[in-house]
């Protein structure tokens, strides 16, 4: 009955008919949906355009993966994300639910006080050098470079909806969406592959903030050996984005490419490892 009900929701903002919503569509969908979903009832009005395109972002991030602009009515109701959406309207939804939920107004508030506070110049775009400084600072200048040829920028500078894809491919490293917007980047020959060059490319980049840290650069070679291991691709000296996504390891490979911060804690899983179990050790014996 829920399904049919939602089915019958959005087909009412199919202004085409043809079993698609577009981004105005869907836009419209979620607005309306607002006012029903007690967990947003302390929304500011003023914030609802932010919030929308927040939400919608999502849907659009996973679902249109070749940016065609509409999605199937279908993949919508097939997917999760309408459950995640419709769980705010449990008034008793708890803290730790509410966090993980991109659509819960603490997440939404989040995401939109991260771009803020990013924006040193206040004039509500973000520009390289404002976006380095995002999560633990330590993305890599050269990847940054990259985002910036390939993404949509106005004047050189990136916009909130441009943003919300740039967080979304990074908080959701493991999913394949993500990963075909992180590989886009990291194939700066656009062949389809990623081969010694590209590897060593992005690399480099990392072996120089290890030096800008006081750290002891590591080989390359070793990386690289320890990346086809982990990928295992079909072709012994270049990857596929597919390669990527069923050695279930592309989440680690790209972090060990594009930031130092997911690179050292690579390079150190087994002393974390360790220390994790000591911790839990030492709470087992409390």
């Amino acid at each position: 009955v829920w399904l049919h009900q939602t089915r019958i929701g959005l087909s009412l903002y199919d202004v085409a008919g043809q079993g698609y919503l577009r981004e105005s569509d869907l836009e419209n969908y979620i607005l309306e949906l607002i006012p029903t979903l007690p967990q947003l009832d302390g929304l500011e009005k003023s914030f609802y355009s932010f919030y929308v395109c927040t939400a919608v972002r999502k849907f659009f991030f996973f679902l249109d993966p070749l940016r065609t602009g509409k999605i199937k009515i279908q993949d919508i109701l097939a997917c999760s994300f309408l459950d995640d959406l419709l769980e705010l309207r449990d008034e008793e939804l708890s803290k730790e639910s509410q966090e993980t939920n991109w659509f819960s107004a603490p997440s939404a508030l989040r995401v939109y006080g991260q771009y803020l506070n990013l924006d040193k110049d206040h004039n509500g775009m973000l520009s390289k050098e404002e976006l380095s400084r995002y999560g633990t600072g330590t993305l890599t200048n050269i990847f940054l470079d990259r985002v910036f040829q390939e993404c949509l920028t106005y004047d050189g500078e990136m916009d909130y909806k441009t943003y919300l894809d740039f967080v979304l491919a990074l908080e959701n490293r493991k999913e394949p969406a993500a990963l075909q917007y992180i590989f886009k980047l990291l194939d700066i020959e656009n062949k389809g592959h990623l081969n010694v060059f590209s590897l060593n490319y992005f690399f480099r980049a990392i072996q120089e903030q290890m030096k800008i840290h006081g750290q002891e650069p590591v080989s390359f070679q070793d990386v690289k050996d320890e990346i086809f291991d982990m990928v295992k691709p079909k072709d012994p000296y270049k990857i596929s984005l597919q390669d990527l996504i069923n050695s279930s390891q592309g989440d680690t490979v790209t972090s060990i490419l594009i930031d130092l911060n997911g690179f050292w804690t690579y390079e150190n899983r087994e002393v974390l490892v360790a220390s994790d179990n000591d911790n839990t050790a030492d709470v087992d014996d409390t």
